[in-house]
């Protein structure tokens, strides 16, 4: 059992606050709150299930606010939800049997590729252009949703990154895309943090407090990103995928 100090307690408070912000909008929240909960003594399993249980509060609230707000295409998420969770549940399974370090190289490569594709690409996502799905893109986005949805629940940095890279590439604008990318997150954080519970992997005394700080946080990065738009929501996105790609080069190092 862990017992934190006002100190550290108010810390855990402010990172769950300032990770939420940045994860309510383009994810990546994990950069930020899995060393916060691992300053407070927590074994790394734990942190990690901890972190889900707020993830997962803070994702839910910054889903329905960018739904209130009319920023979720429903008719384009409603059937991927599924599948990411599906997704999710099978990636944390193999997770169990066979180690996921090894990806860590590729996802590097893959967050570079997108950084450069997104940085050249000055208006991409400014306006949105998406019409309807068609036969072929509605399978490529079923089979997106599920191998993403996987990834989470096998490895997941980066997941919130190569969603809204996915929506931006069927021609929604950066606003957008970051709704409908909340939705399938939260579909596959829903599934581990199922699993976590399932293992007895969360503190849920530092949990709770955390995800209502992350609930706060939530609303207030959503609100910001619903207001001003892709002009604010693009710059974070892109500090976001350098910032992971600077943490998984340094744990590969």
């Amino acid at each position: 059992m862990i017992h934190l100090s006002w100190e550290m307690f108010l810390f855990v408070i402010a990172g769950g606050f300032l990770a939420a912000y940045v994860d309510s909008v383009v994810g990546g929240g994990g950069l930020i709150a899995l060393p916060v909960l691992l300053a407070t003594g927590l074994p790394p399993a734990v942190a990690l299930g901890t972190n889900k249980l707020a993830g997962t509060m803070s994702s839910l609230t910054s889903t329905i606010s960018f739904m209130r707000s009319g920023n979720i295409d429903i008719k384009a998420v409603k059937g991927l939800f599924l599948l990411s969770l599906l997704g999710a549940v099978s990636g944390t399974m193999v997770l169990r049997q066979i180690p996921s370090d090894f990806l860590r190289p590729m996802v590097v490569v893959m967050l570079i590729l997108i950084t450069v594709y997104t940085i050249f690409r000055k208006n991409w996502g400014d306006r949105s252009t998406f019409r309807q799905y068609s036969t072929k893109t509605a399978l490529l986005m079923g089979g997106a949703a599920f191998g993403l949805g996987f990834y989470d629940g096998f490895f997941g940095p980066g997941t919130g990154s190569f969603l809204i890279f996915v929506f931006l590439m069927l021609g929604f604008d950066f606003v957008k895309a970051a709704g409908n990318a909340k939705v399938l997150n939260f579909g596959s954080n829903i599934a581990s943090l199922a699993t976590f519970m399932v293992l007895g992997s969360i503190n849920y005394g530092i949990g709770i407090p955390m995800g209502i700080a992350m609930i706060c946080g939530s609303l207030l990065g959503s609100r910001m990103a619903i207001r001003k738009g892709s002009a604010y929501v693009r710059p974070l996105f892109l500090t976001v995928c350098i910032l992971l790609i600077g943490k998984q080069i340094w744990d590969l190092l």
